[in-house]
């Protein structure tokens, strides 16, 4: 299987089963995620502890596929991670998002490499970055997030 392919297979999956889809009961951060390009919209809810360690999140909005798969992979991805590492999580899934850096020299990103394939689609980006976005949004105790 190439790596197109398995892009698209991933982004499926996720699209059409994602994980940590609803809402927390009495989360510690919450925010909103707006993409005005195509509409997608997202709420995220998690639960940081005392050593401000993502203990859980979860998502739920409309969006695009894109939309979905990043949101259903970057939950699992930062469960159990420390909160402070979510702005350095960002600005790596962007770089790798936009092509600007080789996903085989990212160091933090694991299976959402696979998002590489969104930079030959530019007005695709912020479909997948709006999740980050708005985690970074929580994480900051900010109310909102957009993409532009």
């Amino acid at each position: 299987m190439d790596l197109k392919s398995l892009y698209q297979e991933i982004i499926l999956d996720h699209n059409r089963h994602p994980r940590n889809y609803g809402a927390l009961e009495g989360p510690s951060h919450e925010a909103h995620g707006h993409n005005p390009l195509c509409g997608d919209q997202l709420h995220l809810t998690l639960v940081v502890d005392d050593e401000g360690v993502i203990q859980d999140l979860r998502f739920e909005g409309k969006g695009c596929a894109i939309s979905t798969a990043s949101a259903s992979m970057m939950t699992e991805h930062v469960k159990g991670r420390p909160a402070k590492d979510v702005e350095a999580l960002l600005h790596e899934f962007h770089e790798v998002a936009t092509g600007k850096l080789d996903p085989e020299e990212a160091q933090l990103l694991g299976k959402l490499k696979i998002f590489a394939g969104v930079a030959e689609f530019p007005t695709r980006v912020k479909c997948a970055t709006l999740c980050w976005h708005t985690l970074k949004s929580a994480v900051d105790k900010g109310a909102t997030a957009t993409t532009e």
